[in-house]
């Protein structure tokens, strides 16, 4: 497998076990960053989706203490990487369901800055109607994309990735595997008599 295209090209199609299997990375790589950190002496590290938020968010920066700069760098490194990472394994993986990359704004982008900003919003009403289109266009985007099947056919994305093409030789014939040896009656030749005897 080609892990350049896979990890972080945009092109192409990808299937479902493909897709889990970027998350199953994306989850090691942050252990492994994590563990990096924690050797450095850092108390308390992690990766979560806010961080990617957090960056457009100017209360993040206000709040940043001198015992938080050890953690800058690793959050700077890790936090674009798993991104890119995250990004273009599922806009390949929507190609497989035959969607065009700007879905990733529906069912990413949109409620991950509602749910960023959802707590400075001063009216519950919209607060709450805010939070529940966050909450369908996640769920619907992490069920399109984890559990249902990818277009069967070659589509304007790319061919199935499930598609194997046949090899131009055909199938088993088992008339020609099997070889048959014409049997003859009679004792084996060890049990003959010679006639000189």
């Amino acid at each position: 497998m080609d892990w350049t295209w896979y990890l972080f090209r945009f092109d192409g199609r990808i299937n479902r076990a493909k897709y889990w299997l970027s998350g199953l990375i994306i989850v090691c790589w942050m252990i492994f960053l994590a563990a990096i950190v924690a050797a450095f002496g850092a108390r308390s590290f992690g990766f979560s989706v806010d961080d990617i938020f957090k960056a457009v968010d100017p209360d993040t920066y206000r709040t940043l203490s001198r015992a938080d700069l050890p953690l800058v760098p690793a959050k700077l490194i890790g936090t674009p990487l798993f991104v890119w990472v995250f990004a273009a394994t599922s806009i390949k993986r929507l190609h497989d369901r035959d969607k065009s990359a700007w879905w990733a704004l529906a069912f990413f982008v949109l409620p991950g800055l509602i749910n960023q900003f959802l707590d400075r919003i001063g009216n519950d009403y919209i607060g709450f109607m805010l939070a529940l289109v966050s909450f369908v266009l996640a769920t619907w985007g992490g069920i399109e994309l984890l559990f249902f099947r990818g277009s069967r056919k070659t589509n304007r994305f790319g061919a199935d990735p499930l598609y194997v093409p046949p090899t131009g030789r055909p199938g088993w014939d088992q008339a020609r595997e099997l070889e048959m040896h014409a049997q003859k009656a009679g004792p084996p030749p060890q049990w003959r008599v010679k006639p000189e005897a």
